[in-house]
């Protein structure tokens, strides 16, 4: 139904071209010329990643902080958590100030795209709604389409003067632009999405999103004709490396013989690049699709004009294609910016690295498609709840990528730290990670 085979050599070169294109040049204006590596944190260590993981406080230099784009954080990204130690959130010293009694609580959020992109930054805004209704006292501030340079700087700086004691950047490469202004406002509390540092006044969280990954990729792999599966990424971040990882293994478990094609569109957000590499795909005879973009409309949605399936990344898009749709992972971050706040507000949250996932709530398996079978949605329910308890850890070792090089060793389970400075790509996978 789905394989074209007169296609399939086409597609294989204009995929061949998607990568070329990608690793050549970004057309994210936000590029910076400079790569930084971030500030190194200190810290006492502890063991296992079923426990949040957490980094130290240190004070930034702010000569060491500099650039921001997505680009240039990658590689300060993984020499970050290698030279950061993880400890337990119960054991972190640095509290946010209490809030005066009856004081209106003015909250920002900050998104690299729009608040109805149907992906990432739709999720982050609903989760922005939910903290506003489930406080009476507190109003959001919320700025929309911020690049990732040092125009986040400006909307931060301007959400201080209108009276934002906190501030949630919530797009990964505003990182390094935001710890270039923390020290300058010690009385707001800067949370980042994504980072692998926190500081005083400056927290980073994120969920562990790849659980649900994996069992996405079951779904797919179960429902595959062709054995080839697509993933059309962003950029090559560790946690967009990370969840493809995940995605393919997840289908491998159920198809030994899966493939799975990574290209890289080297933008968030851009709906041409997409289309394009929907259709190289679906020439090479993948006939499962998913994603780590930022908007995911154009990809859904061409996965159900082609005829083929899409499995959901961000949240529930499964309107937009009822008859391609499979599952997805999705957020819950509504009730977690509610916790953040409220603890900030009692003077108890402690500034942290966290990444938390199924048993946390803070991520969440998008519905079925309705045509899937009855064994198909099972076997993915029942490794979910393994997920959530810990009982299962699908990247336990050995773990080898797609050079032969073995990443995890034989018995080995990887902590939430190892999971995090992903840098690969497994066997299996076609694609590069530059």
């Amino acid at each position: 139904m789905f394989r074209q085979p007169h296609r399939i050599l086409i597609g294989a070169f204009m995929l061949m071209a998607i990568v070329a294109l990608a690793a050549c040049g970004s057309d994210d204006p936000t590029a910076a010329p400079q790569p930084t590596t971030a500030p190194q944190p200190t810290a006492s260590s502890s063991g296992g990643s079923s426990a949040p993981t957490t980094v130290t406080a240190t004070n930034p230099s702010t000569a060491d902080l500099h650039g921001g784009s997505t680009e240039v954080f990658l590689k300060g990204f993984a020499d970050a958590v290698a030279g950061s130690e993880f400890r337990s959130t119960s054991e972190f010293a640095a509290a946010a100030k209490p809030l005066a009694a009856g004081e209106k609580l003015k909250v920002g959020f900050i998104f690299v795209g729009s608040q109805k992109d149907l992906g990432y930054n739709q999720a982050a805004a609903e989760g922005s709604q939910y903290l506003e209704k489930a406080f009476d006292d507190i109003e959001v501030l919320r700025s929309e389409n911020i690049p990732e340079t040092a125009d986040v700087q400006a909307v931060e700086e301007q959400m201080i003067r209108d009276g934002a004691k906190i501030i949630f950047a919530t797009s990964y490469g505003y990182s390094g632009p935001t710890k270039e202004i923390i020290e300058k406002h010690p009385d707001v509390m800067f949370l980042h999405m994504g980072d692998v540092e926190a500081f005083e006044n400056y927290a980073s969280f994120f969920g562990n999103i790849w659980q649900l990954e994996y069992a996405a990729g079951q779904v797919a792999g179960a429902t595959s004709e062709t054995g080839k599966l697509g993933f059309i990424a962003a950029f090559p971040i560790p946690q967009t490396l990370l969840n493809v990882n995940a995605f393919h293994l997840g289908a491998q478990s159920v198809n030994p013989d899966v493939e799975t094609t990574f290209v890289l569109t080297s933008s968030w957000c851009d709906p041409a690049k997409q289309a394009t590499a929907v259709q190289a795909m679906v020439d090479a005879g993948v006939d499962v699709l998913t994603q780590h973009q930022d908007c995911t409309k154009t990809i859904v949605e061409a996965a159900e004009r082609a005829g083929i399936f899409v499995s959901g990344y961000h949240q529930d898009a499964s309107s937009a294609a009822p008859n391609a749709w499979l599952t997805g992972a999705a957020w819950n971050w509504g009730p977690v910016y509610s916790e953040i706040v409220a603890e900030i507000r009692k003077g108890t949250y402690k500034s942290s690295v966290m990444f938390q996932g199924l048993d946390a709530g803070w991520v969440q398996l998008s519905p079925f498609g309705d045509f899937l079978p009855d064994d198909v949605k099972q076997r993915a329910l029942d490794t979910v709840e393994k997920l959530r308890t810990g009982s299962f850890q699908p990247f336990t070792g050995p773990i080898t990528d797609q050079d032969g090089v073995v990443q995890i060793a034989d018995g080995v389970v990887p902590t939430d730290a190892d999971l995090q400075s992903t840098g690969y790509l497994l066997q299996g996978i076609t694609g590069r990670t530059n």
